[in-house]
């Protein structure tokens, strides 16, 4: 599904970051990145995402290069596509939980009969990760715990190919770290969606399928035995 091909990056006061650097995901695969603190994870999923332009190498998805798409283009790959979560929930503090949810629908510029589909997906979503009951509260009446299921279900809504979750346990405690990892690996499971995350955390790494780590620009690691 995606393949991305000697990808380089460099910074003018960190040097290289990526060195023509390769990976290969599948449908349905579940990929860890672990690396020390600036050695490129949160770029090379910004790269994925096309959220930042390496410096050389090409990305295919689903046998389609995506460097070159336009501003335009480029947005509409990654709200189809591509579902983010972050460390930082980054919900808007004036919406409710489910507005917040519903956000890449409205960016989405969707249909009626498909943003009823797709707003019905999200109430199935929230159900599933048991935050059905605070859907009219507002970020600030929940815990980090439940702000990160919100964005998890947020980052699903548009049923995207590929989950990229940046440290998404990072700002957690380890009870509501271990839930949000299990969720994650949920999903993955449930929807056939694509799972690549950087993470510190050697726990949540290796219950991925796939273990990588970055090292001096290129990823080295091992699949699991499933």
């Amino acid at each position: 599904m995606l393949q991305i091909n000697n990808i380089s990056k460099s910074f003018h006061q960190r040097g290289i970051v990526l060195d023509n650097l390769n990976l290969e995901v599948k449908d349905g695969d579940s990929v860890s990145i672990t690396g020390p603190s600036g050695s490129g994870k949160t770029t090379l999923l910004n790269i994925i995402g096309l959220l930042d332009k390496p410096d050389s190498g090409e990305i295919l998805f689903r046998g389609e290069e995506v460097l070159k798409y336009n501003a335009e283009e480029s947005a509409g790959y990654r709200n189809k596509n591509i579902g983010f979560v972050f460390q930082d929930h980054l919900l808007l503090p004036y919406l409710t939980v489910r507005e917040n949810i519903l956000l890449p629908l409205l960016a989405a510029k969707k249909k009626d009969d498909e943003y009823s589909e797709s707003s019905a997906h999200a109430d199935k979503l929230m159900e599933n990760l048991g935050i059905s009951g605070f859907a009219n509260k507002y970020p600030h009446n929940i815990s980090g715990g439940e702000a990160q299921r919100v964005t998890l279900v947020r980052a699903l809504v548009n049923k995207p190919s590929i989950l990229l979750a940046d440290e998404p346990t990072g700002s957690l405690d380890k009870a509501n770290a271990d839930i949000l990892g299990d969720l994650l690996l949920k999903m993955n499971r449930d929807f056939g969606i694509s799972l690549v995350l950087a993470t510190h955390s050697t726990g949540l790494a290796e219950k991925m399928a796939i273990q990588l780590n970055l090292i001096d620009g290129k990823l080295v690691g091992r699949s699991k035995i499933l």
